[in-house]
């Protein structure tokens, strides 16, 4: 009985070898946001409803996807971490959540390869809903990356697009009305330069997990011209393989931008 089991992962090997050396010789996407969607329905699954040792994993799982895109050469990186309406969940969960997400920023923030790649850590959102802890360490992870320009790794937390989007109208009205700008002034190029992605290029891969086709109130703005991918995989149970086959799609896609 052994042995099919192993010819099986022999050739599944050879199949992701294959593939990841057809990726490389196609273009790359320079951005790739993430939706990470299934941890709890993975937990319910697979963990006995352990929902806390779901978003473990699936915590575990984000520093490994990184990995992958590091290997691939993908210079942006953004995942939805935490959204403005996660905070509705039971007080407990949110807790944990936020636990373990300052605790993988300090990890990260010192981890040999983030550093030897020289790779940015970057968390945009509402920062003022978040714990003083949690700020501590998004703060410790931005001065210790602050000067890596190689590659970027965005975490959108306490993040939602329509606020986002509202909180750049407000500002934009303010300089009108402080007679910084104009009205002919505001154009596309404007508006986004006042959005938390400013710096960021927009995504040309948008991937989400768990089978759910929707986006959630993630990057709005920025996804218009994004290609999206939809992995009925849960988010913990996400493989490299996941990964190549959703940039091979991205791949055989012709982009026009309307035109």
């Amino acid at each position: 009985m052994r042995f099919p089991r192993l010819l099986s992962r022999t050739a599944y090997s050879k199949y992701e070898r294959d593939l990841t050396r057809k990726i490389l010789e196609g273009p790359m996407p320079k951005h790739i946001a993430m939706i990470m969607d299934g941890n709890r329905r993975y937990a319910a699954e697979l963990l006995d409803g352990d929902s806390n040792e779901g978003h473990r994993r699936g915590e575990e799982k984000i520093e490994e996807m990184l990995e992958w895109c590091l290997e691939l050469n993908i210079p942006h990186v953004t995942v939805y971490a935490f959204s403005t309406e996660n905070f509705k969940r039971d007080k407990d969960e949110v807790d944990f959540i936020m636990k373990l997400s300052e605790a993988a920023l300090y990890r990260m923030a010192d981890n040999r390869k983030i550093h030897e790649k020289r790779v940015r850590i970057r968390v945009f959102g509402d920062r003022s809903t978040l714990p003083e802890s949690v700020k501590e360490a998004i703060k410790y992870a931005d001065e210790r990356t602050s000067s890596y320009t190689e590659f970027n790794f965005n975490v959108a937390m306490a993040y939602g697009s329509r606020q986002e989007i509202v909180s750049a109208v407000r500002n934009i009205a303010r300089k009108v009305a402080d007679h910084e700008l104009e009205l002919d002034d505001i154009s596309e190029e404007l508006f986004s330069e006042h959005l938390y992605t400013s710096d960021i290029p927009d995504p040309d891969l948008v991937l989400r997990t768990s089978g759910e086709i929707r986006i959630s109130n993630f990057l709005l703005w920025q996804l218009a011209y994004s290609e999206l991918y939809f992995s009925d995989v849960y988010w913990p149970g996400f493989r490299y393989i996941d990964l190549l086959r959703a940039i091979r799609s991205y791949q055989q896609r012709v982009r026009r931008y309307g035109e």
